[in-house]
């Protein structure tokens, strides 16, 4: 049965519930950050006239190890649902030192095997994400701490990069740059790992307002989205549109920046990144100050639509005004994160706070990035893989304007179906 929060907002937020907010943050923004060392580094390196099967070998790299982080997002469903809440920092511990044992056979391997270590790298990665998320969701400030987390993945995917550009100019091989860049993320990662093991449990007030979280059986997975299917899958076919054109920035960016006539340095990948991630993290926390949860639902919805309508402006802005590089690329990253993290962030978050379903927002979140890595996949297929060079920055421009368009469009009419359902159940729980 729909339940609507009605209650006002606190004046005043008790001290121990912010220094252990921003405890949260910087520990879930710390341990996704290092997890990025471990599988972004590689896509600095061009791997340029190397050919595997016939294609271009980073390509067939980038793939693979895609391939394994979608395989990864689908095991997840069950496997982030059902994980108790004492076994998550284990788990994260366990499926990085998997990830680089894998990059260090990268650097050992002969081609073609060499890509297998990739697939090997990424199949373990995808599942860190819902591991950190479970120690942040069902709290009555899960938005702001959400968005540190995904300011991590927006700044990181950057740094990373910066870190892998650096390395090869200090003379280290297209090969065991990965492993090296991870190596150097570990203790960071521990200690951040160890951060997240103080957080405490949700309160009564974080459970009143935003309900009860917990493991959820196949049953209770399959009830979910058998109540919300249509909606669901709406918000899903928006993530996953989103979700392609996102990786292709973030997988082939040395190639977007010199298509744009843009020189290359480290920095450039970081202080792109950083403003992205600034201004998604500012747009994005603000919907904590929201304490009704239909309200905020809608609110997350329109922010993802503005995203959208952002990809948009940026497009015209570049082939008709001859926007700045630098600029492009800001925008258009502000413009596919914004639906991005609000879904992480808000929209699954405050329907299963509407709603009082019995799951959690692992589940949801894996739902739509199995989906989303899928489509991915399938495009780099259906393309073969992805252009040349030279045709790279067209056939970008041309995937996001059809990602922005549809994307506008599914949001919209999800929308429309929550605002017809949620009404409905509202008329129903005032009949006598």
């Amino acid at each position: 049965m729909l339940e609507v929060d009605c209650q006002p907002a606190a004046t005043r937020v008790e001290p121990s519930i912010q220094a252990f907010a921003s405890w949260s943050i910087v520990a879930a923004f710390g341990a996704y950050f290092c997890m990025y060392a471990f599988r972004k580094p590689f896509t600095a390196a061009s791997f340029s006239g190397a050919t595997v099967w016939g294609l271009g070998e980073k390509s067939v790299l980038v793939t693979a190890q895609v391939l394994g982080y979608t395989a990864s997002k689908w095991i997840g469903i069950r496997v982030i649902a059902e994980t108790p809440p004492q076994r998550r920092a284990l788990g994260i511990l366990i499926l990085i030192s998997v990830a680089e044992v894998a990059l260090l056979l990268f650097g050992l391997a002969p081609p073609p095997l060499h890509v297998l270590c990739l697939f090997l790298n990424g199949l373990p990665l995808g599942m860190v994400f819902g591991l950190v998320l479970g120690f942040l969701e069902g709290r009555r400030d899960t938005e702001a701490r959400t968005a540190g987390l995904c300011a991590s993945f927006i700044l990181a995917d950057g740094v990373t990069k910066s870190v892998g550009t650096w390395l090869l100019q200090q003379g280290v091989s297209e090969r065991w740059m990965p492993g090296l860049a991870g190596l150097i993320f570990l203790p960071p990662l521990l200690f951040f790992v160890w951060m997240l093991t103080r957080i405490p449990p949700p309160d009564e007030k974080d459970i009143a307002l935003r309900s009860q979280r917990s493991t959820m059986s196949r049953s209770e997975r399959v009830a979910m989205l058998r109540r919300h299917g249509a909606g669901v899958f709406l918000i899903v076919l928006a993530f996953l549109l989103v979700t392609i054109a996102r990786s292709i920035r973030a997988d082939f960016a040395p190639e977007i920046w010199r298509g744009l006539g843009t020189t290359v340095a480290p920095s450039t990948f970081a202080n792109s990144e950083a403003l992205v991630a600034v201004g998604v993290l500012i747009v994005s926390s603000l919907s904590v100050v929201i304490v009704d949860n239909k309200r905020a639902f809608f609110t997350g919805i329109g922010v993802a639509f503005a995203g959208g309508s952002l990809v948009l402006a940026s497009l015209v802005g570049l082939h008709l005004f001859r926007l700045d590089g630098f600029a492009f690329m800001v925008l258009l990253g502000l413009g596919l994160y914004l639906p991005y993290v609000a879904v992480h962030t808000t929209i699954f978050e405050r329907l299963i706070a509407m709603t009082r379903d019995r799951g959690n927002l692992g589940f949801l979140m894996y739902v739509a990035d199995a989906a989303g890595y899928l489509g991915y996949v399938g495009l780099m297929i259906g393309e073969g893989f992805v252009p040349a060079e030279h045709d790279f920055l067209r056939f970008f421009s041309v995937t996001c304007g059809v990602v922005a368009v549809l994307t506008c469009a599914s949001l919209a009419t999800s929308w429309r179906y929550f605002a017809r359902s949620v009404g409905a159940l509202e008329r129903r729980a005032d009949l006598p």
